[in-house]
């Protein structure tokens, strides 16, 4: 039986674009949870929002997740929802600018 493609949801893609254009750290989580190894790093490191962070649990696992000024977020809600997102509008400008591809 033919699998039928998955729908992509327009807001959610335009979303994941902003998010492109935002600043991203890599990190592994270690012994603690990936929320929790997320708050430590962005604790020690000083980091300013908005940044992505991209949270190794294992080899085959990443958790994304979205620091804003309102706290922690899961990056695929704030590609859905980025329009609630004051320091996702300044940025908008710049993505605009960007080349989409298409394909």
């Amino acid at each position: 039986m033919a699998r039928r493609r998955k729908r992509k949801s327009r807001r959610r893609q335009e979303g994941r674009r902003i998010l492109e254009a935002v600043p991203q750290y890599s990190i592994e989580c270690g012994e603690d949870k990936p929320v929790t190894a997320a708050r430590k790093f962005i604790h020690s490191e000083g980091i300013l929002p908005p940044a992505l962070l991209l949270v190794k649990r294992n080899e085959h696992t990443t958790d994304r997740y979205f620091w804003a000024e309102k706290g922690l977020f899961g990056a695929q809600y704030v590609e859905e929802n980025h329009f609630l997102f004051p320091s996702l509008r300044l940025s908008e400008d710049e993505v605009d600018e960007l080349p989409v591809v298409v394909g």
